[in-house]
């Protein structure tokens, strides 16, 4: 059991440990996986809606773009200010929250029961992102093309994000690129490359960097700046995963350490 979680519903054995799977194996977890199963049922429901209240091609295909376009402009801000934010944690009413939405992915990058968001969370996001947006554009059924629309790019998202965390070199060179720089927002600095399939918005808001050589190693980069001392100030995430934080996850390279690779694709 992961250091990070005190939880027995936690699954951490080698099936869902992303450093020590293949990609055959991710395709057979990630398709069988519960959440994944709920993001596609909801997706077919959506499907249906939109088509017994069909806006029109015009209104579809906006609301389909819509979403398109806002979704990683939204995920930036998302990941940057509420899960990198540390004022949930300074909050026993979030602290958990907190825990679970982003604290324990970082303390343990590799774990695929944290990796993929909870639906309690993910859902209600998606929808009060993306159903006003399809509404104004055409009623409610574009608002389930909408909906639809966002829960299919979080599959999307999610699939890769396992990529940027499997043991496994991608063939595609965009794809590689795209790990690189995951993996240095993990294992580097924590405070760029916040994007997942696209770094445009890092790149607008200058927090894009392309190798560990333009940034000085963050101390906070596992821990998002809940270190032992703040633990001490603010103990109930420490209370929840029965261990004081992790400086480095388990297994990590030396602090001096960038991960091979990581700036190899410009």
């Amino acid at each position: 059991m992961s250091g990070t979680l005190r939880n027995s519903t936690i699954r951490s054995g080698r099936s869902f440990d992303l450093g020590k799977m293949n990609l055959r194996q991710l395709w057979v977890a990630y398709l069988t996986y519960p959440t994944i199963l709920l993001y596609f049922a909801l997706a077919l429901a959506s499907l249906v809606l939109a088509a017994r209240n069909f806006a029109g091609w015009g209104a579809t295909c906006v609301s389909v773009v819509a979403v398109v376009l806002i979704y990683p402009v939204v995920w930036y801000l998302l990941h940057r200010y509420v899960l990198h934010g540390q004022y949930l944690y300074k909050s026993r009413w979030t602290a958990g929250f907190w825990k679970r939405i982003h604290f324990d992915h970082h303390q343990d990058p590799h774990l695929l029961d944290v990796l993929f968001g909870a639906p309690a969370t993910t859902l209600p996001t998606i929808a009060v992102i993306t159903i006003p947006v399809g509404w104004m554009i055409g009623g409610p059924g574009a608002a389930a093309t909408a909906f639809g629309t966002g829960v299919v790019i979080t599959c999307v998202y999610e699939f890769f994000h396992c990529i940027q965390h499997l043991n496994y070199k991608p063939k595609a060179a965009w794809i590689q690129r795209m790990k690189a720089r995951h993996v240095l927002h993990h294992f580097h600095d924590e405070d760029g490359n916040f994007g997942i399939t696209s770094y445009v918005v890092d790149r607008a808001l200058g927090t894009y960097y392309v190798d560990a050589r333009a940034r000085t190693r963050s101390p906070s980069v596992f821990n998002l700046g809940y270190n032992v001392d703040e633990a001490k100030r603010y103990p109930w995430v420490m209370r929840l995963t029965g261990s004081a934080p992790k400086d480095r996850p388990d297994g990590a390279r030396g602090d001096s350490d960038a991960p091979r690779g990581a700036g190899k694709h410009a």
